[in-house]
């Protein structure tokens, strides 16, 4: 979630900013307003099944089933770039951890706080779900809105604690569930937010550690596939069952980690100015991994919400193949202004994904209907996607105003 300044030409690959990949924010740009429409699909009727997610149990995968492993991949392959720029800038490990733990705990906040609002008595709590969304959002920018230097002290703290205060309040007054079989406020699963949340822990907690070591980072990514497969062969200890699952079962650790060692390969071969042999390393690698996918899963089946092994083996490759189709793209050839418009999502990314909760509330709140011929078939998906880049551009509208989110 961090900010691009360029868009790097085909005799530029050495001189790139080590902290900075075009394509790494151009692969997130696109893969959040994905994410917005696949989210969007629910209020369309006869779309094809191969956009939706396939139903837990089964063997499959569709377009939303890709979309959230790919995340999770491109925030590993952000972790060294990231680590080394904080380093370069002095940070020890002890200042790096707290970092990651900060940004781990916001994540987590966030998720648990919009996860409590699909579950939501609005009468108990007296308030309705988008009511809950708009203002939890609202906190979140509070909070986390990385304001500017010329503001006073005493404004932006304010305001962050403004924000703090006020989801206490919410999760005070929250009630969820049926009448007669009230829930307080709790996690009941963590949201995507939240799972990005210990799954980038996982990670970045490696990363830090391993000091770009490969053969380190890539045996922990060994070990996080290999959780993932003893997970699903139910042969987890239950001494460990104290640690979330999202870190636990490996797979979604798994997928960060994955793209951790991808961005540790892709700064080798970018300093070594090599971009061929890289693209057939990462062909080979996507191979190997289709393959581990193949082998797998006949025993697990092929599963996004099950997360299965295989899953984790078939999105890695996906992504890595991505990412070498828009480094080509964007940093070799120097394409990036083919992504302009969506560049928003990929610098403010963690906005970008909250701008739908604004847009369902206030939609709910005029009382604005489509009519059915716009939620219907082809036009409801071309409905969609516009909507996902009214997002995008709204991210754009609000960074250029000073609204933008730093964990």
């Amino acid at each position: 979630m961090n900010k691009t300044e360029t868009v790097f030409p085909k005799t530029a690959q050495l001189m790139i900013s080590p902290a900075r990949v075009g394509a790494i924010d151009i692969l997130r740009a696109l893969t959040m307003v994905l994410m917005i429409f696949v989210n969007d699909l629910w209020s369309l009727k006869d779309i094809p099944l191969w956009l939706e997610h396939v139903p837990e149990g089964a063997d499959g995968i569709g377009l939303a089933d890709v979309v959230f492993p790919a995340f999770l991949f491109i925030v590993g392959m952000s972790l060294p770039f990231a680590i080394d720029n904080r380093r370069k800038k002095g940070d020890t490990d002890f200042q790096l951890i707290g970092h990651v733990l900060q940004r781990s705990v916001a994540l987590l906040t966030m998720g648990i706080f919009l996860v409590n609002g699909e579950s939501i008595n609005a009468e108990a709590t007296g308030m309705h779900r988008l009511l809950w969304y708009t203002i939890s959002c609202s906190c979140f920018i509070l909070i986390w809105n990385a304001y500017p230097k010329s503001m006073p002290k005493w404004l932006s703290s304010s305001l962050k604690i403004t924000g703090l205060l006020v989801l206490v309040t919410l999760a005070v007054l929250y009630r969820g569930g049926e009448d007669g079989n009230l829930t307080r406020f709790e996690p009941h699963w963590w949201g995507i937010l939240g799972l990005i949340g210990w799954s980038y822990l996982a990670a970045a907690l490696v990363t830090v550690f391993a000091r770009n070591r490969l053969a380190v980072l890539i045996a922990a990514w060994c070990g996080f596939a290999v959780l993932s497969l003893v997970a699903h062969a139910d042969l987890l200890p239950k001494a460990i069952h104290f640690i979330p699952g999202a870190i636990r079962n490996g797979t979604l650790a798994g997928l960060s980690m994955g793209g951790v060692v991808t961005a540790i390969l892709f700064q080798h071969y970018r300093k070594k100015g090599d971009n061929r042999q890289m693209t057939v390393v990462f062909l080979a690698i996507s191979v190997l991994l289709i393959g581990l996918s193949v082998l797998t899963r006949p025993y697990w089946g092929l599963s996004k919400l099950d997360e299965t092994p295989a899953w984790l083996f078939l999105c890695s490759a996906f992504t890595i193949l991505a990412f070498t189709v828009i480094y080509g793209l964007v940093d070799v050839l120097g394409k990036g202004r083919w992504f302009r418009f969506i560049k928003p999502a990929g610098t403010d990314t963690l906005l970008c994904y909250l701008i739908p909760y604004f847009a369902y509330a206030t939609t709910a709140l005029l009382k604005i209907h489509l009519p059915d011929v716009l939620l219907t078939g082809g036009i409801g998906l071309l409905k969609s996607f516009l909507f996902a880049l009214l997002c995008v551009w709204i991210t754009g509208l609000l960074g250029k105003a000073g609204v933008r989110l730093k964990l």
